[in-house]
């Protein structure tokens, strides 16, 4: 019942973010006073993967690199404007489609804005040796490989088997090109209606024989656009199993890894920016649909690849939707996010909201204190075992309220 209250609560919540302003203007965001984060978004897959909600075409080598040309444009004018970066992430689609335009993108990105850290998606066909040879020279200092499972039946089932090759194939892959990158990323999806125990115990068995640096452990997610296909090819998702995999995930991980989100696990203490999720800070998104969280506002670009073209052509942003957040929304937010992170330093929230975390989130607070979710430690605030589950609840649900705005937007687009 607890879950079932989250998971509509969020739910709710995560539609009223994403019910962007009608008939206003979209303006572009103003930069901060100090550097923020970047994410790229780069919509193209060799093929596309049917239980995949994000904004994504097939490949076609004229549009990838008129796209490329158009996002180098995109972050001139965000450096024009005076925009800092600390951090770039650099998600998709697949980022890795075209070498030679990542590549041109990434030194930009290295002359305008020297980040501290880049982070670069790739897919399992491109995860070798003398390509993430050239992301590190690049300044890449993390790469994150989407395997999804180990298991033969599952990826027959998700498309991905003759993609990518099968679980062997892709464990070889992982095994060749340890130590190539700073952090090497494995992206893994648990609670497939497929999936039993068995499977998910070989997946992590396999894991930790391999030990990467990184392992984020994603729950399958839904849109509405996926939703009939996945019921057709695999039967329904099970909310029971999600728990259930879950705890089995972290207690096997946490033998070899220590949890720095939700979701994720790291065994050389490396930070981690997941595409939508920066640790409750700001960020600009660049590139078709991507979405942008700044000046507590969220921005989103147009989701048309030939609207995004010609108006970078003309040298605008592409920002279509805007949506600005009252001050308890900006807390919520600021909860979720940084308790996504494992800790919220409570004197931190006093200093950017002017008011104790209490006298803002005193209903959220005492809900979560009294399921079991919180610990408290002087100024710090963090969750226990099962509120890591909660909030992975309630990060799915946020995603599923991106994912249905991308379907809409897709819509409206005419995709």
């Amino acid at each position: 019942m607890i879950e079932r209250f989250i998971t509509w609560f969020v739910g709710r919540g995560s539609q009223a973010c994403f019910a962007f302003e009608e008939g206003a203007p979209a303006r572009a965001p103003n930069p901060p006073a100090y550097p923020i984060h970047l994410y790229i978004h780069v919509p193209f897959c060799m093929q596309l993967c049917p239980y995949c909600s994000f904004h994504r075409y097939p490949f076609e080598e004229r549009a990838v690199r008129d796209y490329f040309l158009a996002l180098r444009k995109e972050l001139q004018i965000y450096a024009g404007r005076g925009f800092r970066f600390s951090s770039v992430y650099m998600g998709g689609g697949t980022p890795t489609i075209m070498m030679d335009e990542l590549l041109s993108t990434l030194e930009l990105v290295g002359r305008l804005f020297s980040p501290a850290e880049i982070s670069v998606e790739t897919n399992p066909d491109r995860l070798d040796r003398p390509t993430l040879a050239s992301l590190a020279a690049s300044g890449v200092r993390r790469v994150s490989v989407g395997v999804q499972s180990f298991s033969d039946t599952i990826l027959k089932a998700i498309g991905r088997y003759d993609k990518y090759g099968s679980a062997s194939t892709l464990e070889r892959r992982i095994r060749d090109v340890l130590g190539a990158v700073e952090t090497l990323n494995v992206d893994m999806i648990y609670n497939f209606p497929l999936q039993d125990t068995a499977m998910l115990e070989h997946d992590l068995q396999t894991l930790l024989s391999i030990l990467p640096d990184q392992i984020t452990f994603y729950p399958l997610m839904v849109s509405r656009a996926t939703r009939s296909h996945m019921e057709r090819i695999m039967g329904r998702v099970s909310p029971r199993t999600e728990r259930l995999y879950h705890d089995l995930i972290a207690r096997e991980l946490e033998t070899a890894y220590r949890p720095n989100s939700a979701w994720c696990f790291s065994r050389g203490g490396a930070g981690m920016i997941d595409e939508y999720v920066v640790g409750g800070e700001e960020y600009v998104g660049a590139g078709s649909g991507a979405f942008g969280f700044v000046g507590g506002a969220i921005h989103a670009n147009t989701f048309s690849l030939a609207e995004y073209m010609q108006t970078l052509q003309a040298g605008v942003l592409p920002v279509k939707h805007r949506k600005a957040f009252s001050t308890r929304d900006l807390a919520r937010y600021n909860l979720l996010m940084n308790l996504f992170g494992l800790r919220l330093d409570t004197a931190d929230f006093r200093r950017r909201f002017g008011r104790p975390v209490w006298a803002l989130l005193g209903v959220e607070l005492l809900f979560f204190s009294l399921i079991g979710a919180l610990r408290f430690n002087g100024s710090r605030i963090g969750l226990t075992r099962r509120g890591r589950y909660y909030w992975v609840v309630m990060m799915r649900e946020f995603f599923t309220g991106v994912d249905t705005f991308r379907d809409l937007s897709r819509e409206a687009a005419g995709l």
